[in-house]
């Protein structure tokens, strides 16, 4: 079945609206049926020149970062970190304007340890599979190309596997987990130790960008063992190890945007379809409940909100959402 046909009503004028650049954009890259390259261009430049992109871009320190100097995670959820996590989801392209060259520039230099990982405080010990699996994903889809990346996707690939890799305990290591990302497939501290299924979806989101060109070996290992773990249990019920709580958090039902380290299903279908597997019948009963949240229009509502936390506000909860929209209907394109 069509995407299109999945749908209650066609959403495609309301997400064509001149008004909003920036979702006008993603809707003529992402889902406009025979649009040439000319017609992308014209929308990629008027989204970089209004709205949010360049509301977030006004906002960057001139030497490449926001809010605060080093290797950028705090204070959430402005600073460095986010700020180019909500350009990539924007669509923002680092070809298209040169600070965000810059700003990703200074991320590989201020908040990427020596052993390829993305850090909060710019030691090895900072780093976790969310904020690596995001970091990889973001300055991947933001275009940017640096010999530096190599090394953060590899280890990303190890951690995931386990390969190479000593244990915490062993600090004399000259590879080891650490305390947050403290072992393999998705093992972390603020989980209770157990395998962090939001951390899973950032990491496989991550490896779904990648050229394939690109994937070592290892990295193809990780993927398949990335995918078996998400598809461990089914997806729509996201029945994941949930450390200190006794059941899923409830926001795996709450489909948001911008989308940061919390995680929802929508976000697990992303990185699965990303990777190919739209079609496998383990993740039908996802897609079954991404339809079933549109409204009689072909139209997402707004679930989890960021407002008034991060430089731009998307719009309030429970109505209709442009960029929920645009979430879901590229799942629901990919899939088909």
């Amino acid at each position: 079945m069509s995407w299109q046909k999945q749908l209650n009503g066609d959403p495609l004028p309301w997400l064509l609206e001149p008004e909003s650049p920036g979702a006008r954009y993603l809707a003529i890259r992402d889902l406009v049926e025979n649009v040439t390259e000319a017609e992308i261009s014209t929308a990629r430049e008027a989204a970089h020149r209004e709205g949010p992109i360049a509301t977030i871009l006004e906002a960057m320190n001139a030497e490449g970062y926001w809010e605060k100097e080093g290797p950028g995670y705090n204070p959430k959820y402005r600073s460095t970190v986010w700020a180019l996590i909500l350009l990539a989801q924007l669509g923002a392209s680092a070809k298209e304007d040169e600070r965000i060259a810059r700003a990703c520039s200074y991320l590989l230099e201020h908040g990427l340890a020596d052993g390829g990982q993305f850090s909060a405080s710019g030691a090895p010990s900072g780093t976790a599979d969310c904020l690596q699996g995001n970091m990889c994903w973001a300055l991947t889809a933001l275009g940017y190309e640096d010999p530096r990346m190599d090394p953060a996707y590899e280890w990303m690939a190890q951690t995931v596997t386990g390969e190479g890799l000593a244990p915490n305990s062993e600090r004399g290591a000259p590879r080891r987990y650490y305390a947050s990302q403290c072992g393999p497939t998705f093992a972390c501290g603020s989980n209770n130790k157990l395998p962090c299924a939001w951390g899973g979806a950032k990491v496989m989101l991550a490896f779904s960008v990648l050229p394939k060109t690109r994937r070592t070996p290892l990295i193809e290992h990780a993927i398949q063992h990335g995918v078996d773990f998400l598809f461990s249990v089914d997806p729509a019920e996201a029945s994941y190890p949930s450390g200190f709580s006794d059941k899923p958090s409830g926001n795996w039902w709450k489909f948001g945007f911008p989308v940061f380290y919390v995680t929802d299903i929508l976000q697990i279908a992303e990185a699965l379809v990303g990777l190919g597997y739209g079609g496998d019948p383990r993740l039908t009963n996802a897609l079954t409940f991404i339809r079933e949240k549109q409204d009689e229009d072909g139209r997402w509502p707004m679930e989890y909100s960021y407002s008034g936390k991060t430089w731009v506000d998307f719009g309030p909860k429970k109505a209709p959402n442009k960029w929920v929209t645009l979430r879901a209907l590229r799942v629901l394109k990919a899939a088909a």
